[in-house]
């Protein structure tokens, strides 16, 4: 039994727990504040309640909300729980189960080739848009492929967040975290060039955005998605209608493919440098990163062929 009171408390020294860690966990700390509302709701603040009864009840307040939002929450009380756990030993933890299971996905990214990258750039660096123009598309799609960032995470980049001089970006608060994201010498003299035409779009714009629209203001995430939907739409590589074909997202994955087949090329270890490729795109750990590992043709030959050069490797030794 807890009082709403009690359960406050337990929240703000949580979140404080959170925020000690480097993590912002505002979503969190929404959810955490809404649950609380919920409990001050039924019970008041002094009144005792069953843990357990308000978090089901809490969770199912919506009929007909998608599991996946439902996991969510439960996932945030989960946490709470466990750390309130620490206190008591037999404080309350709701399982997993509590959440309806989502149905498995059996979607695939779209992993572009070389050839189609360089026909997306050709395309960007040939757009003709009312709204954004040609170097500032040409250049967030090279950001996106270049680099592997999301594309949040390149689209809300700041003036500041891009050092030149150290060739990073610094992307802050992506999931919690701010991370450093080193970048290639051709990769920066693009950027240079592109601060250039910045600084005559944004001449009289006092804003610190490093993306910006043709009316110098901050270009916002779902206009740059929907410009290069209608872009990949138009080179022929996305269906004209429906939410099908490849997204602004899969460039991410091109990324992550591309990246660990250059390894298999240059026969070194994959297995070795798969934590400095899941540190690099911002995962806890490597389980994050092998969502992005679609195996294509090319890196499923190379896999073999490496495969194969171990096993006769092994025979000729016995």
């Amino acid at each position: 039994m807890i009082t709403a009171e009690q359960l406050a408390q337990n929240i703000e020294e949580f979140l404080a727990f959170k925020h000690a860690l480097g993590h912002s966990y505002e979503r969190g700390e929404l959810m955490l504040r809404s649950f609380l509302h919920f409990v001050n709701q039924k019970s008041g603040q002094k009144s005792k309640v069953m843990l357990e009864t308000m978090v089901s009840e809490w969770l199912s307040r919506i009929a007909g909300r998608k599991p996946v939002t439902v996991a969510l929450e439960l996932g945030v009380l989960r946490q709470l729980c466990l750390y309130r756990r620490r206190i008591d030993p037999h404080s309350f933890v709701p399982g997993r189960e509590w959440a309806p299971q989502p149905v498995k996905s059996t979607f695939l990214p779209y992993i572009f080739s070389p050839d189609e990258i360089h026909q997306i750039l050709d395309a960007a660096a040939n757009h003709h848009g009312r709204n954004l123009g040609a170097t500032t598309l040409y250049t967030l799609i090279l950001i996106l492929y270049c680099t592997g960032l999301r594309l949040g995470e390149g689209v809300r980049l700041q003036l500041q967040d891009v050092d030149l001089d150290r060739q990073l970006f610094i992307v802050r608060q992506s999931k919690g975290k701010t991370r450093l994201v080193p970048f290639r010498t051709d990769l920066a003299q693009a950027l240079k060039a592109y601060l250039s035409e910045r600084g005559r779009i944004a001449l009289a714009s006092d804003n610190s955005a490093f993306l910006v629209r043709l009316s110098g203001d901050p270009l916002p995430v779902n206009v740059a998605s929907g410009v290069i939907r209608r872009l990949l739409r138009q080179q022929g590589l996305k269906p004209e209608k429906g939410r099908v074909g490849p997204r602004p997202y899969d460039f991410r994955h091109a990324y992550a493919v591309h990246r660990l087949t250059d390894w298999y090329r240059q026969g070194l270890d994959v297995h070795a440098r798969l934590p400095w490729l899941s540190a690099y795109m911002g995962h806890d750990n490597v389980l994050g990163t092998e969502v992005y590992l679609t195996a294509t043709a090319e890196l499923m030959s190379l896999a073999s062929q490496r495969f194969e050069e171990r096993l006769h490797s092994a025979r000729r030794i016995r």
